[in-house]
């Protein structure tokens, strides 16, 4: 007696004489392959493209950082003669630096009466704040006038990602030309770190922020008005996280199983179903004939 594997045979196969095309499983079998290659379409577009997650925890991402934070500035005084603006930083670590010049550059525009500052510099993290004024000028001018329109304010490392859009340069494009001369401008930040992981798992660091501001006008002791432009930074306790992710193979191939197995099972039953109710309607008609 010799064992045959073929009884294990689930598939078995149907002699061809015994099969009846008919137009409508045509139909239904074409109707089935482009309902099948759309959905496999779609399905292959998104295991391609990456998807971006956000959340939130509570922790400083940047440890190796050294408690310090990138800034990058860019600000025109179109009304303040270059050898009048300085930066001035100080914090509650005890830092009080006035007429920062590193990595800095003034640019003079209208004909040498404005000008533009450019700079790049390190806070520590804690409250602070950094600013634009005349206090370290050699001679103090008469009536400075610090209506200024900022080009970019930036912290940490730039991030350019299609799919994540943060408040990485909120003050971009502030316009304060209108506002009064004399007046001091106070922003307050509140400055949010951001991690961004990439597919590989490489992580960048940046930070967004939130900002208020008020115009007024301050007065020295003497009575004389000293207008500047006040950046007010405090830090965030809350770090948002964006990770990259790509749907793994092995979903991928389950999904498009699932479609083929489902489409042919429904077409099948919707075929099944036609015929069956073809083939009685023929047998009600040759009734009513006989």
């Amino acid at each position: 007696m010799t064992f045959d594997v073929r009884r294990f045979d689930i598939y078995r196969k149907v002699p061809k004489d015994l099969t009846q095309p008919t137009y409508t499983g045509a139909f239904i079998s074409i109707c089935c392959c482009v309902f099948m290659l759309f959905l496999f379409l779609s399905e292959l577009t998104g295991f391609i493209a990456t998807e971006i997650v956000n959340e939130l925890y509570v922790d400083d991402p940047d440890k190796d950082s050294g408690g310090k934070i990138e800034v990058s500035l860019n600000i025109s005084l179109p009304n303040l003669h270059c050898d009048l603006v300085g930066l001035d930083i100080q914090d509650e670590m005890g830092r009080h630096e006035v007429g920062h010049i590193d990595n800095s550059m003034k640019v003079p525009l209208n004909n040498g009466y404005g000008c533009r500052f450019e700079g790049e510099f390190t806070i520590n993290k804690v409250p602070g704040n950094f600013h634009v004024s005349t206090h370290s000028a050699t001679a103090q001018p008469q009536n400075p006038d610090m209506t200024h329109i900022i080009h970019k304010l930036a912290f940490g490392e730039k991030l350019q990602v299609k799919h994540v859009q943060g408040a990485f340069n909120a003050l971009g494009g502030a316009n304060r030309l209108q506002s009064n001369a004399l007046a001091s401008h106070d922003y307050i930040l509140k400055i949010v770190p951001t991690v961004y992981e990439d597919l590989s798992g490489k992580q960048r660091f940046s930070y967004q922020y939130t900002v208020a501001n008020k115009e007024y006008v301050a007065y020295s002791h003497t009575g004389r008005i000293i207008p500047a432009i006040w950046f007010r930074y405090d830090l965030s306790p809350i770090t948002v996280k964006y990770t990259e992710r790509r749907q793994p193979i092995y979903r991928f191939i389950t999904t498009i199983c699932a479609i083929i197995g489902g489409t042919f099972t429904v077409a099948g039953i919707i075929d099944s179903c036609i015929f069956t109710a073809s083939e009685a309607w023929k047998k009600i008609q040759i009734g009513k004939m006989s």
